[in-house]
């Protein structure tokens, strides 16, 4: 049977938002609704929160509230994403510390079926890692662009997207201009390094595992 086709279940979909970045956490949602409300979400035109605009992600994540039987969500620090990064066993690195965490997520859901969107390039593995961390059973559905294809873990996204950009919103109005918190961004890079020339270290809500960071680090000890 379809899970999608499940009466009377609850479905739940569960996304991160900010998993490349160099500033600020990483953000893992849960959405949990009943199958009869799986068509409004399409209805109010979720999509995967990259491809809206911040106005148009704010107001869907009010609706997205409304509609929900439940939301569930994680935030990773840098300091738990570097333990992983830099000191995890192989396989155990940052697909794993999301995999574990999507658990915690899907765990206080009420829900039977449960789409993800996988992190890991092997997605029978990080379903299984999943499978392993829950401690009762769901049917798992573990996907690559799932918040492209399934509106409940575009839902997802754009709860863990919005609340990221409320995160890094408060840091850059105690620090300053950040920009999105991506290496890809010069406002970012700009950021880390005016920091470092100005404190000599990097801000406590900076990545020290990513490549990015260790470049910056390793130029200004030459």
């Amino acid at each position: 049977m379809n899970p999608m086709q499940a009466k009377g279940c609850k479905i739940a979909g569960v996304d991160d938002a900010g998993r490349g970045a160099v500033l600020g956490p990483l953000v893992i949602a849960g959405v949990c609704v009943s199958k009869d409300k799986l068509k409004q979400l399409g209805e109010i035109g979720v999509r995967d929160s990259k491809l809206l605009s911040p106005y148009r992600r704010a107001r869907l994540y009010r609706q997205i509230i409304d509609i929900s039987d439940d939301v569930s969500l994680i935030k990773l620090t840098p300091e738990q994403i570097d333990e992983y990064v830099l000191r995890g066993k192989k396989y155990e690195k940052l697909n794993y510390l999301e995999a574990t965490s999507m658990a915690k997520v899907i765990e206080p859901l009420d829900a039977e079926v449960v789409y993800v969107d996988a992190s890991d390039v092997d997605v029978e593995r990080f379903k299984q890692d999943i499978l392993k961390s829950l401690k009762r059973k769901v049917e798992l559905i573990s996907v690559h662009h799932a918040d492209r294809i399934y509106p409940i873990v575009s839902a997802a996204s754009i709860i863990a997207k919005v609340n990221r950009d409320r995160d890094l919103s408060e840091l850059a109005d105690k620090f300053g201009s950040i920009g999105s918190g991506y290496p890809s961004d010069p406002r970012t890079i700009n950021f880390l390094k005016r920091w470092l020339r100005e404190h000599g270290d990097l801000p406590p809500f900076a990545r020290r595992s990513w490549k990015t960071v260790k470049k910056l680090l390793d130029k200004k000890r030459e």
